[in-house]
């Protein structure tokens, strides 16, 4: 039963991850990959926000399973970051990927952080 929980919720999180990444760069005609930024920053928001639900007793730790790997795990994305940021390279555009390097990392960190305390 577990694994049909995991492969719904990442079938969802993977649909939300496409409609947001869509949502945002319909309104962002730079090259900066703005959707993939906002979909790994708040994605880190909702992960901290579920495991300081979880660490404060008021979410089952099982919704980290589907919760967590299922649905966030396929609604954020490392492997599309990394590809942006080759692809900004490539076409010449360093100072994107450059920003693309200096913001993913931090502002997703912050986020989980800042998600994991407001739900503890």
């Amino acid at each position: 039963m577990i694994f049909a929980l995991v492969a719904l919720a990442g079938g969802i999180g993977a649909v939300v991850r496409y409609l947001v990444d869509r949502l945002v760069a319909g309104r962002w005609a730079g090259p900066f990959p703005l959707g993939t930024l906002v979909v790994n920053v708040s994605g880190s928001a909702a992960f901290g926000a579920l495991v300081g639900a979880i660490v404060a007793g008021r979410v089952a730790p099982e919704a980290l399973t589907w919760g967590g790997l299922g649905f966030l795990g396929a609604y954020t994305t490392f492997s599309t970051f990394t590809f942006e940021t080759l692809r900004l390279l490539e076409d010449g555009a360093w100072r994107h990927a450059l920003w693309n390097l200096l913001l993913s990392g931090p502002l997703s960190f912050a986020a989980a952080a800042a998600g994991y305390l407001a739900a503890r």
